[in-house]
């Protein structure tokens, strides 16, 4: 049975991006599944799947009883916080292709500013008993209790391994946000920013600026996955699942890897790739946009190395010469990315690479055939390509 192009997304809502919504994470899953449904020109009773998050506050059910959805036949949820985002549309498109379901609804909703900030980190966490709280508290006693902080720590070391600066990482920052500057739904919406800005920026983590790091984000993003035979059938041109995949490396953390022989790389992103390109018969020449998890901007560079698109240590040059800008061969983050647009755990940015297909970004660039999507890194992670046949 084969994976590749047995599937598509048909539908994508999404709520006001915001850092104060005023509703529940409740009345945020339903909005946007609600949009997505609509834009699918499907009915709610024609839903027969659902997957989220395992951190998602919202149950399936509560969704479903709230917009309509009735009999479920599927639903799942994907662990590891960001990483799960395109593990999403890998649960459904499984489901698709092996008959468990016909119309399978993902979402994210989270308010993540206003309630619940990841960028806290661990250290005013309630203590548990988990596996994980347990690993961690190998780190929190000694300053690694923040997401921004445990990058730092691979961030320097990538630095001292391939001669990486901080500049090279403001250049990802630089294109997020000149990208966010002219879409009218991301937050930083006609606020680009310059190199010199981003140096500028105060420090979080050495080597980590402000502008290295994402925003924090109100609101909430779906999207509807159907067979490709039923994709031909409704309106929207439909986002074929030409690759998906998830990854997990050798002695894989939650953002703490440090144990590997190793630190400079992201081999659980590695895993992904390989598993997108045999999948799919495609290789990096083949695709003409990408959206990747930017929740860190030095995590940008290594997802480009692991994925094929430049050797080791060369994302810094591949980067600095143009390849990812608006107007470049490969042009990165249309929507503004998490830095520029929203930080939705990567769902936004499935979105976004749907308007690649269908033609309309914001920023669209030249025609596209194929996009590569990643979701969280440093972290047990996900990836899909999409495509338009």
């Amino acid at each position: 049975m084969s994976l590749s192009g047995a599937s598509a997304i048909v539908g994508i809502g999404a709520t006001e991006f915001s850092k104060a919504s005023g509703r529940s994470e409740l009345q945020l899953a339903c909005e946007a599944v609600s949009a997505a449904i609509a834009d699918a020109g499907l009915r709610p009773s024609d839903v027969d799947g659902m997957v989220t998050f395992t951190a998602e506050s919202s149950s399936e059910n509560h969704v479903a009883r709230n917009v309509g959805i009735g009999d479920l036949s599927f639903f799942s949820r994907v662990p590891h916080g960001g990483g799960a985002a395109c593990g999403t549309v890998a649960h459904a498109a499984a489901a698709i292709a092996s008959g468990l379901a016909e119309v399978v609804v993902c979402w994210r909703a989270f308010n993540e500013r206003s309630g619940e900030r990841y960028g806290l980190g661990q250290a005013d966490r309630p203590m548990d008993i988990s596996a994980d709280r347990a690993a961690y508290s190998w780190m929190t006693p000694y300053g690694l209790s923040t997401p921004a902080q445990w990058v730092a720590m691979f961030a320097r070391r990538y630095m001292h391994e391939y001669g990486a600066t901080s500049e090279d990482f403001g250049r990802v920052a630089v294109i997020d946000r000149a990208h966010a500057a002219t879409n009218p739904q991301a937050w930083f919406h006609g606020r680009p920013i310059t190199l010199a800005e981003h140096q500028e920026s105060r420090w979080i983590a050495e080597p980590l600026h402000l502008l290295d790091c994402c925003q924090e984000t109100d609101g909430g993003q779906a999207l509807v996955v159907v067979s490709a035979e039923r994709a031909r059938d409704l309106p929207q041109k439909p986002a074929y699942v030409v690759g998906a995949a998830q990854g997990s490396g050798r002695d894989q953390h939650m953002m703490t890897s440090y144990y590997r022989p190793s630190i400079s790389g992201l081999p659980e992103m590695g895993v992904v790739g390989r598993q997108l390109w045999g999948q799919s018969g495609l290789s990096p020449q083949d695709v003409q946009a990408l959206v990747l998890y930017d929740h860190f901007t030095p995590f940008v560079l290594p997802q480009l190395e692991e994925l094929g698109f430049c050797a080791r240590g060369e994302a810094r040059h591949f980067i600095a010469d143009g390849h990812l800008d608006p107007g470049g061969p490969m042009p990165l983050n249309t929507h503004g990315g998490q830095l520029g647009e929203a930080y939705l755990h990567g769902m936004n940015g499935i979105a976004e690479a749907v308007r690649l297909v269908r033609g309309t970004s914001v920023n669209q660039p030249h025609e596209v055939g194929n996009v590569v999507v990643t979701a969280g890194t440093g972290v047990p992670t996900s990836g899909l390509v999409l495509g338009s046949r």
